[in-house]
């Protein structure tokens, strides 16, 4: 039975990375499912994520779906895995504090799913204290972060806040849910 894994994508530069992100899952089987924030749309359009999942693009909260439930119920409901990559400090920020204002954050807030964040971001973003306390929040209550590296940066700067390579995020996902011992059953 193929996994399901619910991709959060946020506006951040690295999100053409999560195009090959959706290739490689897809090709290991899995059932991917891309919720966008609307800044992320203005970095890809959702129809490329449509054409490489094969599934609707979940960019607004309150779109028609084919369910009875709410969608972002629905999706959590059926997710063996949520991940968010790229993840902007505005996206973590608001998952610490417990905001749900977009389909992105009500869909974690409903899952009781495995949580996987890749930052992205730059490099004085990221050693900020507020989003470091807010790092090591979400990591006391069951979130895992992956990354971010070093590397160059969307100003052109090298340091620490590039995105984790998407080979190290599509083995980090793997072993997740591989690791799951109770197939359909979520920790």
């Amino acid at each position: 039975m193929p996994k399901n894994i619910v991709l959060g994508v946020t506006g951040s530069i690295a999100a053409y990375k999560s195009l090959q992100l959706v290739t490689d899952l897809k090709r290991r089987g899995m059932e991917v499912v891309v919720i966008m924030t609307k800044s992320a749309c203005r970095f890809i359009a959702p129809m490329s994520f449509k054409a490489l999942s094969q599934n609707e693009v979940i960019t607004d909260l309150f779109m028609e779906t084919k369910v009875d439930v709410p969608m972002h119920v629905s999706l959590s409901n059926n997710a063996d895995l949520v991940v968010v990559a790229p993840a902007t400090a505005n996206i973590i920020g608001k998952i610490a504090s417990g905001i749900a204002d977009d389909a992105l954050t009500n869909a974690l807030m409903a899952s009781d799913s495995k949580k996987i964040i890749a930052p992205a971001m730059e490099a004085r973003m990221y050693n900020n204290p507020i989003l470091r306390d807010n790092i090591k929040k979400l990591e006391s209550i069951g979130y895992e972060f992956l990354g971010p590296i070093v590397g160059r940066l969307a100003s052109g700067a090298e340091g620490m806040g590039r995105m984790a390579e998407v080979d190290d995020i599509v083995d980090k996902i793997v072993a997740t849910v591989e690791a799951d011992p109770i197939d359909g059953v979520n920790v």
